[in-house]
């Protein structure tokens, strides 16, 4: 894991760390993006998913770059064994893996740290800049 850098607010005092300049924390989905989506009923097709052509290399490369890689999946903690398993056997390279994320899509993060989402369609490749139309709070009012 990379080393995290403290910070400070405006007063002074301390803040939660952040990563380095550069470093970024990819929270990668499992199930319709790596691989095929396969709903938590069925937990008998998770070990022989069918994994998304050039899904490993493009996360490998993030890794490989210094960037925190953790997937972040609406499994559920009892499917971590045959979750890691998968991941290994298909060569991913990752630092955490996190289970329960909240089913059924349609997700608005609040946090005090900068969140970027990417909607996955099709292909894992490198990030390109476009500018786009976000919600944000309305701090005015």
């Amino acid at each position: 894991m990379v080393e995290l850098v403290g910070s400070v607010d405006e007063r002074g005092l301390s803040v939660s760390p952040g990563l380095p300049d550069g470093c970024k924390n990819y929270l990668i989905d499992i199930d319709g993006t790596i691989c095929e989506d396969i709903p938590n009923e069925e937990p008998e097709r998770m070990a022989t998913a069918k994994c998304f052509d050039g899904v490993v290399d493009q996360i490998n490369k993030w890794y490989a770059e210094g960037h925190q890689i953790c997937f972040f999946t609406s499994r559920l903690e009892e499917h971590r064994d045959v979750t890691e398993t998968w991941l290994s056997k298909h060569g991913f390279k990752w630092h955490s893996c996190l289970f329960g994320k909240p089913r059924g899509g349609n997700y608005h993060w609040i946090d005090n740290h900068i969140v970027r989402a990417t909607r996955f369609r099709t292909k894992l490749t490198d990030f390109i800049t476009k500018s786009v139309d976000i919600e944000v709070f309305d701090d005015e009012g």
